[in-house]
């Protein structure tokens, strides 16, 4: 067995048998790894308390051929407290944890891209300066981005032309121009592009003055084209969906 150290943000918990917890991480330089830890649904457990979801934690860890073992863990931002009292920075949250679990689809491969964005996210949301459904937007692109499929914004994914932006293709890969524009496309305001590109550059300036219905707008494109690269559904968007009353115009993307 090797002993290794790391840190990282909980994910995701499963039951393990009696008493066991399966703790799913994403760390900062082993990526997404699952780990058992020992004794932690019990009264008494040493560290049980710190490897809850949201958690931000320093860890050591024994490498062992099915499931790594937690050893130790340390406590650095307990993001969890703070947001479980806040619906909805807390379901914003949750759908990161997903989405974050979801983009990193192989275990141990290095993701510090990802995780620099996570704990940023996490971070921002805690802190209370921006609307939670601005930064889940914001966190959503830029993974999108870190994983290769930043949607075109500012520009027809087709042809490449930057003026006359009519419409957004998720298939296609993002925004497309009046010439390039096929039936059934959505047809975003022109200030629903600009909010896209704000999130994904951080000009909180421009996305805090930002209009309500074009953020409706921005969150259903970004939550459709999320999960169609997916090519699965994150199920705690339907959480954010039903806190902000916009499920309907999320279903018509």
């Amino acid at each position: 067995m090797t002993l290794y150290r790391d840190e990282g943000v909980v994910l995701r918990t499963q039951k393990l048998g009696e008493a066991d917890r399966i703790v799913t991480i994403l760390t900062r330089r082993h990526g997404r790894i699952r780990a058992a830890a020992k004794g932690v649904r019990k009264t008494k457990s040493r560290f049980g308390a710190r490897l809850e979801p949201f958690s931000h934690v320093d860890l050591q860890l024994y490498e062992r051929r099915s499931l790594d073992l937690v050893t130790q863990a340390e406590t650095l931002r307990p993001y969890g407290q703070t947001l479980a009292t806040d619906y909805p920075r807390y379901t914003a949250g949750t759908a990161m944890l997903e989405t974050a679990e979801r983009l990193t689809s192989e275990e141990g491969e290095p993701a510090l891209r990802q995780f620099l964005l996570l704990v940023g996210g996490l971070r921002t949301l805690v802190e209370g300066d921006h609307d939670p459904r601005l930064v889940l937007d914001a966190f959503l692109l830029r993974s999108l981005s870190v994983a290769g499929w930043a949607p075109a914004i500012d520009e027809c994914c087709r042809c490449g032309d930057r003026g006359g932006l009519r419409g957004f293709m998720i298939a296609a890969g993002g925004a497309v121009c009046a010439r390039c524009r096929q039936p059934g496309a959505a047809t975003p305001a022109p200030p629903t592009f600009a909010l896209m590109l704000a999130l994904l550059r951080g000009d909180w300036v421009h996305a805090d003055g930002s209009d309500p219905r074009h953020r409706i707008e921005c969150s259903g494109l970004v939550a459709a084209y999320l999960q169609w690269h997916l090519e699965h559904g994150i199920r705690s968007l339907r959480h954010v969906e039903r806190g902000t009353g916009d499920t309907s115009d999320r279903e018509r993307v």
